[in-house]
This record gives C-alpha cells, structure tokens and sequence, in this order.
C-alpha cells in the first residue's frame, strides 16, 4: 500500500491499465485499409476492447458510440453511406486508436466455391492460364476495384477471426497476379465497376476440390429437414480433412459473416456430381449464408458446371446412367427453389473437354455481372438462355415452348441444333431433329411416331448450339421431369 501512493508508482500502475485497456482493441481482419464498404444499407462494425470499455467508431462523418460487453465484444451499424471514389478513413477509438486509410464506398461481393472459382487469370501449377491472361493481366489496373483473400484454413469450430488472409489491396496487375485472385471474380468486379462507375470490392474465399457440405453452417443443414442431422464431427486428435461438413465455412467464413456486401458468388458441384440432393445441400448453404450474415435474403449467383469427360472409358458410356445431366438438373432446381438467386449455363464455353477448368473465365464473369445488372441493379440487359418450359405432341412432333427468349430462339453457330434426344413409348431415346419454329423448337426423329419425352444436351461432352437472340446457351434439360 505504501508503494501505491508513491506518486510516480501510481502514475506507473495507471499508465499499465491505460496501455493493457489500450493494447486489447482489435477488429477483425476482414477490416483495412483500402476497403470498400457497401453502399446504401446499414454497415456493421465490430470488434474487441477491455470489457465494457467505450468504443467510438467514426466514419463520413458519422459518429456511433457503444459499449463492450463483458467479454469484449463491441458492435455498431454505421448509418447508410452513399457511393464515393473519395478516400476516407475509418477510425475506432477505445482507449487505443485505430485508423483504416483509403477506404471506399461501393459494392462488395463475395466469391466462393472449388477450384473453377479459385482459378486465377495467370498461370496456377498444374493448370492452364485463362485466355489472353497476359493481356488481360496488363490491362488490370483498376485502383478503385479492391480485393481481398481468405487464404486455406480448416476449423472444427467457429473462428471469430482469420488465421490467413491477403489483406486489401488495390486492383493492378502485380496485386491481381500476385496472390493468385479469382479470374471469375475478378471479371465479374470489373464489369460491375465500369457499368456502375461505383468502387467495388471483391472478397475471395474457395479451395479446389472441395465439396459444399464443408461451406455451410449448422443453422444452414437445420434449415432443411433432411440434412438437419448432418453436423461437424467430433474430429478429437485426428486431423480435419477438408471434406467434413462446416469446416471450412468455421475457417474460411464465419470469420467475415456480417461484413456488409451486397451478395454472393457460386462456383462449385465438380465434386459434389453424383449427389442426388445438391439442390438441398445449396438451399442449406444459400440459407446458412444469409441468416449468418442478417442481411436478408441478398442476391446469390452461380454457374453451372461445365461438360467434361468425367468417365474416361465411353465404350460403355450410356446417357441413362451419367450422373452429370443429373446433376445439372439439380442445379437447375435449385436456381427455381432458392429465392434471389440466378444461374449462368457454360455448355459452350469448354475449349477442352479433358480440362475441368474452362479457360474462358472472362465470360464467366460476364454471364454473371449479367445476372447481377439485371436481377440487382435492374438494368434492361438479358441475363439468361432458354429454358424449358412445357411441352406438348402434335403428330409425329414434340413441340417445346421455352422462358428466357429475349431476341428469339437461334442456333448460335448458324448451324442445325444439335444435341437433342427423342423417345417415344418404349423409353428409349434416339438422336432427334431439332427446328426453331417462331417462338418453339420442333423435335422429331425417325421411327418415333408418337413422342413422349425429350432430353437436351443429356450427355457429359454436350456442347449444345440452341440459345436466345443475346448468345445466352440454353439449360439442359429432360422433359421427364423429375428425374431420380
């Protein structure tokens, strides 16, 4: 006690409390300089200080307060920020002062999914570069177009930080090469910024090879009554592999959920083909997104996944037992199931059908800004091909009406439509023809008088030539509709 009230001990202790309450602020790491915040709804921040500190956060001229919880944890919504190339700064104070420096406002996404999201422009081992990658990589210096990279990370809980991340980083050829940033992402950011003339900045989070029960959280499986018993296994000492459901979602995810963004990039299923129930698994996921982000339903764009020659031996390869136009149905469903959601078609995009990794990335990106400048922004662009609609039996014909027709129905390479199957009563289906007529499609063939169903690109290396007056590729399709 004596000790204490020795003025300059006293001032030592006090100057220790202020530094130790001080030296406890932290955000997460998903906050930094030269972000971009999202425009036009309520932006959370948060983080950690000395329990039941104060905290203050200041930002355009906005001033919010709170206190930290008994634990440390601190939160405030900033209020609705308008666009602007401005840089600003984002400072918390708590004791301690933070200060996050070139910081824009925007539209933010985020990325994810398997290896075709992950996919850089340049070159990336054991792959091919994207088309005209070094052309592509020189013309990427957009400073205003912002990205940001969750590295690879498992957890068998949820992480309330990253362990490994490339932080962010203005838009240019050395940044975009340099950490190996997603081609599709990339493509897609850009498009969104020049149509829009607004900042944008782009969140990347995927791993090649992976499967989706890995990226959903538990209230995402719960959410759906048939995989609501699916959970993390009790892993104990045993390694976490990268297959076991919500452990990359606890590493990769959870450590960004609330960050404000405007929505959701999707590529992945090339490891997921021979589910039955993918469309499920995606409403799990898109589900669990949205309710750990409590934004509201927000937008949810994905691909569909490419032909590929998945089996290798096609002297015994039958269309009625290949999984993979299966499993483009189910992605097929799952666009018609899953609210605010979109889907681009990539059967004319493969330039090697022993590469599952089309290289043509550019129009990836394009075919979803598309999506999001139609269904988001509300711009009068066409975001989708045809898609089967209903079908009836005139004659010897199957007559096909289709959605998404915009421009009309055309064959895009000027040539007579391929890839069209015909079956009559005995179930078995033979190579049809195909004609536009007016607003339909015609399918007959040889010997099957009277048609009972039709199926469309129902084969692993089917690059069918049917779309819509605007390019836009028509979905697969069978008429026997479901198909198990």
């Amino acid at each position: 006690m004596k000790t204490a009230r020795h003025p300059l001990a006293l001032a030592a202790a006090l100057l220790a409390l202020a530094f130790s309450a001080r030296a406890e602020l932290k955000l997460p790491a998903i906050f930094g300089d030269n972000m971009v915040l999202q425009q036009q709804q309520a932006v959370p921040v948060w983080g950690w200080a000395a329990p039941d500190a104060a905290v203050t956060v200041k930002f355009a001229g906005q001033r919010k307060s709170t206190h930290a919880d008994a634990n440390g944890k601190w939160l405030v919504k900033l209020a609705k920020l308008k666009a602007s190339f401005t840089p600003q700064s984002l400072v918390i104070e708590s004791g301690d002062t933070k200060t996050f420096t070139n910081i824009l406002v925007g539209e933010v996404w985020l990325a994810s999914g398997q290896s075709n999201m992950e996919k850089p422009v340049g070159k990336q081992p054991g792959q091919k570069p994207t088309l005209n990658a070094e052309a592509e990589l020189a013309a990427a210096n957009y400073p205003n177009l912002r990205i940001f990279q969750v590295e690879k990370m498992l957890s068998a809980t949820p992480r309330t930080d990253l362990e490994k991340f490339r932080a962010w980083q203005e838009c240019n050829s050395n940044t975009l090469d340099s950490i190996h940033f997603s081609a599709a992402a990339y493509f897609f950011g850009r498009e969104i910024h020049t149509n829009l003339n607004v900042p944008v900045g782009l969140i990347h989070s995927s791993w090649g090879g992976t499967k989706i029960e890995p990226w959903t959280p538990p209230v995402g499986f719960q959410s759906v009554p048939s995989l609501a018993k699916i959970t993390t296994p009790d892993f104990g000492t045993n390694k976490i592999p990268n297959t076991a459901p919500t452990v990359l979602y606890n590493a990769m995810i959870a450590p960004i959920a609330g960050f404000a963004l405007r929505g959701a990039l999707w590529y992945q299923g090339e490891s997921n083909r021979g589910d039955t129930n993918y469309d499920l698994k995606m409403s799990a996921l898109v589900s669990g997104w949205r309710k750990v982000w409590n934004e509201g339903a927000f937008p949810f764009y994905f691909v569909q996944i490419a032909p590929f020659k998945y089996i290798k031996d096609t002297t015994n390869y039958s269309a009625d037992t290949d999984p993979l136009p299966r499993f483009w149905l189910q992605q097929s469903r799952a666009v018609r199931n899953i609210k605010h959601a979109g889907m681009i078609v990539t059967t004319d995009l493969v330039d090697d059908l022993n590469d599952i990794h089309p290289r043509n990335k550019k129009e990836v990106g394009h075919r979803l800004a598309l999506l999001a400048l139609d269904e988001t922004y509300e711009q009068e662009v066409t975001s989708a091909g045809p898609a089967f609609e209903k079908m009836k039996i005139v004659g010897h014909k199957a007559v096909l009406k289709f959605e998404h027709t915009r421009g009309g129905l055309a064959s895009k390479d000027g040539q007579p439509l391929t890839w069209f199957t015909l079956a009559g009563a005995d179930g078995k289906f033979v190579p049809a023809d195909a004609k536009i007529v007016g607003k339909t499609v015609e399918v007959s063939a040889p010997g099957v008088d009277k048609p009972v169903a039709v199926r469309f690109a129902w084969h692993q290396l089917a690059q069918p030539n049917l779309s819509n007056g605007a390019g836009l590729p028509a979905e697969p399709f069978t008429t026997q509709m479901p198909v198990e």
